[in-house]
């Protein structure tokens, strides 16, 4: 008698476990509703009366700044284009007249450190309680590793890593003596949905160190009242994206900016855009071997077809 009790304790075993995943999935999807749909914003505002952007001039950066403009906050704009941060600054200035802004000139690539001194000197006396670390650069289009140039393994060394370290080291001093802010680091997909970004090697190394930098200080400051969160979007129509056209899965900038903004003081990593969320759960349950098969094909085609415009270029 106990051994056919004992019988059926084992076969009532998986049954159990498999009751206990599958309410772990639930309350995980409801979770994601709340967030999602239901979650409040924060009030951005109680971080302070100022927000620094940088790489401002279009695309998401551009979008950030309208946004957090809307959100009745000033703003520092940090771009290496003087012409485009003024067209930037009078547009927002033209739709919110109250919003003060500011210009630092930066060119990431080139004069970085003095370009820090610049920022350092125009922010010593602003209450900056958020930074948006936007600026980044990319391929041209995919490539090997060996056939990445010397300029372009710097600039996305200098811009990706060390432009957002820098510009973060400058701005969490005030937010130290504070105890308040937000940081939010622009990460990417490339680095973290899927397991690798081959012809992008370079490109998603930076952004993974991204991710890392952003979750350590997430633990080192947020008992200090400093919220640090690094985004993953996926695909945005941009110039650096070389999408142009918007989808369901392909979101606008603004799109994207919106669902952003909802998310500052979080997680500390989040996609904000929900539609991209869907991606990442469905690359989540594929093997790794066929995203990365797949993946391969897609860039080597895109390889191809860089190398046909080079080609006609130099003719």
């Amino acid at each position: 008698m106990e051994n056919l009790k004992s019988q059926h304790l084992w076969l009532l075993l998986p049954l159990v476990l498999g009751f206990l995943s599958l309410l772990k999935s639930f309350i995980k999807f409801l979770n994601w509703v709340f967030i999602v749909f239901l979650r409040p914003p924060k009030n951005l505002k109680k971080y302070g009366s100022w927000a620094l952007i940088t790489g401002p001039t279009d695309g998401i950066g551009k979008a950030f700044a309208i946004q957090l403009a809307h959100k009745g906050l000033n703003l520092v704009l940090v771009g290496r284009s003087p012409d485009k941060l003024k067209d930037v600054s009078d547009s927002i200035r033209a739709k919110f007249n109250q919003t003060q802004i500011k210009i630092v000139v930066v060119d990431f690539s080139r004069d970085l450190n003095h370009g820090i001194e610049r920022i350092k000197e125009t922010i010593d006396d602003l209450d900056v309680g958020i930074l948006i670390n936007n600026v980044g650069v990319s391929y041209p289009y995919a490539r090997f590793f060996h056939e990445v140039d010397d300029k372009l393994l710097c600039d996305l060394i200098q811009v990706n890593v060390e432009g957002t370290t820098k510009v973060t080291s400058v701005v969490l001093g005030g937010m130290i003596k504070r105890k308040k802010g937000a940081i939010v680091n622009i990460g990417s997909g490339a680095a973290i949905v899927i397991p690798s970004d081959p012809l992008y090697a370079l490109y998603a190394a930076t952004k993974a160190y991204i991710d890392q930098f952003s979750r350590c200080l997430y633990v080192e400051y947020k008992n200090n009242g400093i919220d640090v969160q690094c985004q993953v979007p996926l695909y945005v129509a941009t110039k650096m994206s070389s999408l142009k056209r918007t989808s369901f899965f392909v979101a606008s900038p603004d799109s994207y900016a919106r669902a952003a903004i909802r998310c500052i003081g979080y997680e500390p990593r989040c996609t904000p855009y929900w539609p991209h969320s869907i991606l990442w759960a469905f690359a989540s349950w594929l093997p790794e071997s066929v995203i990365e098969a797949w993946w391969l094909r897609v860039c080597l085609a895109i390889r191809k077809k860089g190398h046909l415009k080079d080609s006609i270029k130099k003719l």
